[in-house]
């Protein structure tokens, strides 16, 4: 097995966790760290692609950099969005704000 196989397997192994946590999560905390996951395991995908191909290393710098910047503007706004939440509803399970209340 190369070394670009192994790094690309364990992205590939972070997209699914992240995949399943994200479906089988209850809190948006949960679902928050499943997405991470999932942004994380894009950027090592995107560095190990660069780094072990013929590649300039700058673009896997970038697109990386690209990634991680996405992640904490992800971030940032839905610990905005569970803040409001919890203050609105006290609690932040989906299954409590999914009923309307009149």
């Amino acid at each position: 097995m190369t070394p670009l196989l192994i790094y690309q397997l364990t992205a590939v192994f972070l997209l699914c966790i992240g995949l399943f946590g994200l479906v089988w999560r209850r809190t948006l905390v949960g679902m928050l760290l499943s997405i991470e996951l999932m942004l994380n395991g894009a950027g090592l995908s995107i560095m190990a692609a660069t780094q072990l191909t013929d590649t300039a290393n700058e673009l896997g710098q970038i697109g990386t950099l690209l990634v991680m910047g996405i992640a904490a503007a992800e971030a940032t706004l839905i610990l905005a969005i569970i803040l409001v939440v919890s203050k609105r509803f006290g609690s932040v399970e989906l299954r409590k704000l999914t009923s309307l209340r009149g």
